[in-house]
């Protein structure tokens, strides 16, 4: 019984080493693509303003609420600017 044993619990701990050294490797050399998406995301969605249609038109309001979400993060800038210096300057801007 020992000698069956034996076997399977090599064979069991091969398999665990052989699974955590790929899990391993994996997780070292793993790459991002997220610069890749951006570029063929934006080409999806032109392509589908120029379809026409609904599918056309759900893509102009995408790509119409992500320029205003730009926009917005850009004002948000500088109101933010604006804060620093009139805490800079004493709140002497309220007066």
């Amino acid at each position: 019984m020992s000698f069956k044993f034996v076997p399977h619990g090599l064979r069991f701990a091969l398999i665990l080493a052989v699974f955590g050294l790929g899990y391993l490797s994996g997780s070292v050399s793993q790459r991002n693509a997220d610069a890749q998406l951006n570029e063929i995301g934006s080409d999806v969605m032109k392509r589908a303003t120029e379809s026409g249609g609904t599918l056309g038109t759900v893509a102009k309001l995408g790509t119409t609420i992500s320029e205003l979400e730009k926009h917005v993060s850009g004002m948000q800038k500088n109101i933010d600017t604006l804060k620093s210096v009139k805490a800079a300057l004493g709140g002497a801007l309220n007066k």
